[in-house]
């Protein structure tokens, strides 16, 4: 009957052999000739902005990543020059000098862009939301003002809204009217799927609301009024479509900047994320971290995690818990992660230890952590000496301008360190993200926490579905990532300095 199911994803970069099987699918079975290339999928997306802008204005979203830029690219390719109105929104989020960079590449590329500074309006944005997850009626509360909210979704759905308004805002000023400009965003498939847009699927998960996906865009999108030329594409694809078009090989291959920016990078909290199963979970990662130990000793919790592991995982942590002294904990904290097709919210497993960090045995404990323990989506290990006390409650933090000047200057240092190392290259993305975290307070401190800690997420992905951290010693020197660590240490406020090791699943390229 020629009918053939594959449950799991061949399409991903982590599948071994993948694409031999879409390959042998393609050609041997469905008798497919591949001469749809990247050429023919440019001249479809030219034809597409044609048919739908006519004679009319497209204001065009402009970051200066590749996505953006590629969009633009487009739009000047299919339309008249006076039809495109470019605009980069500087949201306040920005990295260290960033807009006034992509003002000045973007001219050299002969792209004349609109700069518009928006910080206020973002800082003070709000959005309409659902009164709880479980009302279904269509009552909606205002969300609290972005520098007061902790919710991570709530993040990313005001800062979408507030781009569009400001869009709505700057066409007000050009006396053009609303209804006769379209809006261009460089949407990929990607950031539908993890919205959950029905563009993209009637059954996807919500993982995390992207920012060009809102309710505000959404309504947009039905109107006919968004143009999405890449909404197609994944992001290897953008890069080949990118040197297509011409663009210079440092447009095409920059790192991804999250349109958000730093504002989803900020992990804010007012109070430690603690459920009620915290304490078993933590006496769980004492069992997993010290192993060779606890098999000595009878526990029910033993019997658990044996249940969870095969014979060569157990042999494996007998092995790393013999020759390291090693400590593993929960962190109050959560972030965003991705397991089983759908979005969880929940805690960090944090690993410290007392000799220099055996990188491959830290590895394999963040890949066999998040099997055994559902409630964890995402393992780090911490710089500096052994953590005698992990912390049990959070530095008060929101998007206030101390707190994103703080990981403005820890994110510059690092990516500074990464380009001169010369492994940039080598590294798709790296998110610098600051935690409400103070390590090594006296308990007895009566004063509030003040301050803050700094991870470093290094990400290798072909496709960004998903991915692997870098290991230091392998895919990164060990030099670079320590020279990282000692000029983030500098920085006034920073507690201690964390490495990501998860993968992708179980944790989001971002943490939120």
């Amino acid at each position: 009957m020629k009918l053939y199911g594959a449950q799991f994803h061949p399409e991903v970069g982590l599948t071994e052999n993948g694409k031999v099987i879409l390959k042998n699918f393609l050609y041997d079975i469905a008798g497919c000739s591949g001469t749809f290339t990247v050429q023919n999928r440019e001249l479809e997306c030219i034809r597409e902005i044609k048919e739908k802008v006519g004679t009319s204005k497209v204001l065009v979203l402009l970051s200066g990543g590749v996505d953006s830029t590629v969009c633009t690219a487009l739009l000047n390719r299919a339309l008249n020059q006076d039809q495109v109105i470019a605009v980069h929104i500087d949201n306040g989020f920005m990295r260290k000098r960033e807009s006034q960079s992509v003002e000045e590449a973007l001219k050299k590329l002969g792209i004349h862009v609109k700069v518009i500074n928006a910080a206020h309006s973002f800082y003070n944005g709000t959005t309409t939301l659902p009164i709880s997850d479980e009302d279904r009626t269509p009552r909606k509360r205002i969300s609290k003002t972005l520098n007061m909210t902790t919710s991570p979704e709530e993040k990313r759905k005001i800062i979408g809204d507030t781009f569009v308004k400001i869009a709505n805002e700057v066409i007000g000023e050009m006396n053009l009217k609303p209804e006769e400009v379209f809006l261009a965003q460089g949407t990929l498939r990607p950031d539908l799927i993890e919205s959950a847009s029905l563009v993209a699927s009637g059954k996807a998960e919500l993982i995390k609301t992207h920012h060009n996906d809102t309710e505000l865009v959404r309504k947009l999108r039905e109107e006919g009024k968004v143009i999405e030329p890449l909404k197609d594409f994944h992001k290897d694809e953008v890069r080949i479509l990118g040197r297509e078009l011409g663009l210079p090989e440092e447009f095409v291959s920059r790192h991804p900047f999250p349109g958000p920016g730093l504002a989803i990078r900020v992990i804010c909290a007012e109070e430690p994320y603690i459920c009620k199963d915290f304490p078993e979970t933590n006496n769980i990662l004492k069992i997993v971290a010290d192993f060779s130990a606890s098999v000595k000793k009878p526990h029910t919790l033993l019997q658990r995690v044996k249940a969870c592991t095969t014979e060569e995982h157990q042999e494996k942590l007998m092995q790393i818990t013999s020759l390291h002294s090693l400590n593993a904990f929960l962190l109050p904290i959560k972030t965003v992660g991705v397991q089983g097709d759908c979005r969880s919210y929940s805690y960090v497993c944090g690993i410290s230890s007392k000799e220099e960090p055996n990188w491959e045995s830290l590895i394999f404990l963040a890949r066999l952590i998040p099997r055994m323990c559902h409630n964890i989506n995402r393992v780090v290990y911490i710089f500096g000496p052994p953590v005698k006390e992990p912390p049990t409650d959070v530095t008060p933090t929101f998007l206030t301008t101390g707190v994103l000047s703080t990981l403005r200057q820890a994110d510059f240092e690092a990516h500074n360190i990464l380009q001169e190392s010369g492994y940039a290259g080598k590294i798709s993305q790296m998110p610098v993200i600051l935690t409400p975290l103070h390590f090594d307070r006296d308990p007895l401190q009566k004063q509030p926490s003040c301050q803050r800690s700094v991870v470093i997420r290094t990400f290798i992905t072909s496709d960004f579905m998903t991915g692997i951290p870098a290991t230091p010693g392998s895919e990164i020197p060990v030099e670079v990532v320590l020279k990282m660590v000692t000029e983030i240490k500098k920085i006034p406020g920073i507690s201690r300095i964390i490495y990501d090791l998860t993968s992708k699943p179980p944790g989001t390229t971002e943490w939120e």
